[in-house]
């Protein structure tokens, strides 16, 4: 085209080859930016396949072992630890019980981390551990029911309170490095930072589910945790509806002390999660939750999508709205993917050199 063409800007000069792009690319993933869920069963022999959630698994303590070391070898920054107790109750009483099936997957998720640091001398996933009672009550729901006084059944917000307390300092004493609370309980961040100060736990973190939302899109996760959920969680999780009340949650548990806040579902709120990153002072997290994943593999195994760009696409939105931590169930296959980009090129590059 001549120069008569009058076109001044021409941005497609920087999308004109795969090094340019690279060169020019605005985010960027690596494997220290993802965490992978991971759920820890009591009472079970083999790992168990979480159908709506293919390729995902409920773990047997040994299964959990590996589960951790291969994340451990794959680069990738975290893992968060979901337990599935052989016996609910009304409070959750495994939920801090020294030895519950959460306590003792993450002494294992440490000591796998170990393992394979003593191995690769390079820094391990930090274990996080996942603080609410839903995966612990035989009522499904996050927190301590009571009567109110109309004679409706609620979710007790400050007996809650007490309970997470207790499960974050058995958490830590556990080894759990960060402690994060998902039920959306009002001031559960500061409860349970006093908790853990006065038990000596100052150097564990709080990752806070500051923004969580009422979601369809937590589907799979009730099979993978074979929740006893009867109805809602709308009178404490979010309405989709509301932006500005995300904000106001992260706002309020920075202001208790969060060391990270996170928005969750990922893909329906990154606008939120955008608008929380342009104001936190601390590092914030995104989930990619149970529903995000199920509906990419589902269409990919339909063959309607390109599963691998797909993933790829979806989680570097992600990262592009702001979130320095994402929690992914595709974590080790995609730190895989990022080495394999590095990797191959390389020894390409090793190869030509042996031959010159």
């Amino acid at each position: 085209m001549s120069q008569s063409s009058g076109i001044v800007y021409r941005p497609r000069r920087l999308r004109a080859t795969p090094r340019m792009r690279r060169l020019v690319a605005e985010a960027r993933l690596a494997a220290a930016d993802l965490v992978l869920p991971l759920f820890v069963k009591e009472g079970i022999d083999e790992p168990v396949a979480i159908t709506s959630m293919p390729g995902q698994l409920q773990h047997t303590e040994d299964s959990l072992r590996q589960a951790v070391e291969a994340a451990a070898r794959a680069g990738v920054g975290g893992v968060m630890l979901f337990g599935i107790p052989a016996v609910r109750d009304a409070v959750g009483s495994q939920a801090d019980a020294p030895d519950g099936i959460l306590q003792r997957g993450i002494r294992i998720a440490r000591e796998a981390v170990r393992t394979v640091e003593a191995e690769t001398h390079r820094p391990g996933p930090v274990v996080m551990a996942d603080t609410c009672l839903d995966e612990f009550t035989d009522h499904g729901h996050c927190g301590v029911l009571a009567t109110s006084p109309d004679g409706e059944i609620v979710v007790d917000n400050d007996a809650t309170l007490e309970r997470y307390a207790a499960m974050a300092v058995a958490q830590a004493r556990a080894g759990a490095e960060v402690i994060s609370p998902s039920g959306m309980m009002d001031g559960q961040v500061a409860v349970i930072r006093d908790a853990l100060d006065d038990a000596g736990f100052t150097d564990v973190s709080i990752l806070a589910y500051s923004a969580k939302y009422a979601s369809p899109f937590y589907g799979p996760f009730r099979e993978a945790v074979d929740s006893e959920l009867q109805g809602d969680r709308r009178t404490y999780q979010m309405d989709a509806a509301n932006g500005r009340e995300g904000l106001r949650e992260a706002d309020l548990d920075l202001a208790e002390g969060a060391d990270m806040v996170m928005v969750k579902p990922a893909g329906s709120y990154l606008d939120v999660l955008r608008q929380v990153a342009d104001r936190s002072d601390v590092p914030v997290a995104a989930y990619q939750v149970s529903g995000e994943y199920a509906m990419i593999e589902a269409a990919a195994a339909n063959g309607w999508i390109d599963r691998k760009a797909s993933i790829l696409e979806s989680v570097l939105g992600i990262k592009r709205a702001g979130a320095d931590v994402i929690l992914t169930y595709w974590a080790i296959e995609i730190a895989a993917w990022l080495w394999a980009d590095v990797a191959a090129p390389a020894a390409k590059a090793t190869e030509g050199n042996q031959e010159a």
